[in-house]
Order: structure tokens, then sequence, then C-alpha cells
């Protein structure tokens, strides 16, 4: 699976990468998890608003941090 985390940098960005890293940690599921900074790379995601969580190419949430329980959903889907 692979997960990014799309975010420049942002207070937001930053916590929703920790809780990514907490979920995949504590679910035990294998992932790879980066980090997406290029803005011409977060666009072709069609992502106006960061931070964004996208799993295995498919865009989950954008503009705003999900809860621990919506990001396990994902993972787990």
């Amino acid at each position: 699976m692979k997960i990014e985390i799309l975010g420049t940098g942002c207070a937001k960005c930053i916590k929703l990468e920790e809780m990514v890293n907490e979920v995949v940690k504590t679910t035990g599921v294998a992932a790879e998890v980066s980090k997406v900074k290029d803005i011409k790379k977060i666009l072709t995601y069609g992502v106006m608003t960061t931070p964004g969580l996208v799993v295995d190419g498919q865009v989950k949430i954008a503009g705003k941090v999900p809860t621990a329980e919506q990001i396990k959903s994902w993972i787990k889907g």
C-alpha cells in the first residue's frame, strides 16, 4: 500500500503525517508512507488546499485533518 501526505509543511500537514504514521504502526498494515511537498505534484491530484491524503493513488481527503478512525478505515479499506 502506498500512502502519500500532500502538504508543504504547515502545522496541519505535520499533524496529518504524525497521525498516519501512528495509525500505520498500530494497525500493522504494510504501507509505504511518503510526504509530497511539490506544489505541481500536489495539483496533479486535484488538491487545491492542504493537507491532503492519498491512499493507493486515490485522494481520500483534502483541506483538513481527518480523525484517526477515518484514517484507519481508509487504510484497512
